[in-house]
């Protein structure tokens, strides 16, 4: 039973391992393509004082949460849990 365990948990470090990859990847390719416009989507806060300014990206947050939801829920669906 415990061998059947180190399998499953192995698998499933494997699949975060290239989860975290791909997410990496992507965040590297958006440095380098600015053209996505993460962190500067209408609907961003942005506040700028004299002293001090302010930003909290609420469109990006949104958007990144939907898309992790949908690979949360792809892998949830092929492994029917």
């Amino acid at each position: 039973m415990t061998a059947e365990l180190g399998f499953h948990l192995g698998k499933w470090l494997v699949i975060f391992g290239v989860v975290i990859v791909v997410i990496g990847v992507l965040l590297m390719a958006g440095i380098r393509l600015p053209s996505l416009g993460l962190g500067k989507l209408p609907g961003d806060i942005a506040y700028k004082g004299r002293n001090s300014s302010f930003y909290f990206p609420v469109v990006t947050c949104l958007i990144i949460s939907g898309i992790l939801t949908g690979i949360v829920w792809l892998i949830s669906f092929i492994t029917k849990r």
